[in-house]
């Protein structure tokens, strides 16, 4: 596990050292260069926390992962160049399904003159980290908010109408049995959303792109353009093209992404698909 093949793989160049700016650029091209994915959970491949196979995963094989495998990939990199990073327990959709959620997202805490929430783990979420603190955060056309809850935890409040819309976080040590507990029921229960769906995410220069099944959509802003992919080729041409995840094995799971988006949608026209919060 070397730095500067991490450093190759987001195209960072600058200087190295544990402040705000380094934070903010490593952040900022971590996004723009890894993909969200869960290609290995629909290809029922077992993911696990374990450092070094992220690692030989996201940067020697160049591909993505979820948000145990890219903030766990950020935090073993921000700790080797010196920075002060506690993981903590998160709970995506927590507002809804109370605490049963957390632990379902892992969040970073970097400790520098106040600390900063750090989080590459979301899919479409923060572009740079935002100080630990109950405020509102504007990034590019995007706003955020940051709320101090009753219970002692912190709600995240994602762009309007981007999704997941929220995730809750324990500004404390991550318990991280709960977390193996999660990673392994997201991977393997059957209604889980991961198991369900294929998801691919991207920050990009011109917008996000988001993969859910057959349906790729491209959002700038509040503007979305949708396109329904029509074979396994498209499929692999996609992931490669627009994600940069080369694995033509992932054509085998065609069959599925048909049956689970004529589940979820029918003969729903593409431009008039409206996703929601994920249903588990």
């Amino acid at each position: 596990m070397r730095l500067d093949e991490y450093f190759g793989r987001i195209g960072f160049e600058g200087p190295v050292q544990p402040d705000l700016e380094c934070l903010t650029a490593l952040h900022q091209q971590h996004l723009l260069s890894i993909p969200y994915e869960n290609l290995d959970v629909q290809l029922q491949r077992p993911v696990d926390l374990d450092g070094q196979r992220i690692f030989d995963k996201i940067v020697l094989q160049q591909r993505g992962g979820w948000c145990y495998e890219m903030n766990g990939l950020l935090e073993w990199a921000l700790v080797e160049i010196g920075f002060d990073v506690m993981r903590m327990n998160g709970g995506v959709m927590r507002a809804e399904w109370g605490d049963d959620a957390l632990g379902n997202h892992l969040v970073l805490c970097v400790n520098l003159d106040e600390p900063y929430v750090a989080d590459v783990g979301l899919g479409d979420g923060l572009f740079e980290p935002v100080p630990l603190r109950a405020d509102t955060f504007t990034q590019g056309a995007m706003e955020y908010q940051l709320e101090l809850l009753d219970d002692g935890l912190w709600r995240f409040h994602n762009h309007s109408g981007r999704s997941p819309p929220s995730f809750d976080f324990n500004h404390a040590p991550a318990d991280e049995e709960l977390f193996a507990q999660r990673c392994s029921e997201l991977q393997s229960e059957p209604d889980s959303m991961f198991v369900q769906n294929l998801i691919c995410q991207r920050i990009a220069t011109d917008g996000t792109y988001m993969l859910l099944g057959r349906v790729l959509s491209h959002l700038v802003g509040d503007e979305v353009n949708r396109t329904l992919l029509m074979s396994p080729e498209q499929l692999q041409a996609t992931l490669l093209d627009v994600f940069g995840l080369d694995m033509p094995e992932a054509a085998e799971l065609w069959p599925r992404v048909v049956e689970r988006h004529n589940a979820l949608f029918g003969d729903t026209n593409v431009d008039e698909i409206r996703f929601g919060p994920p249903s588990s």
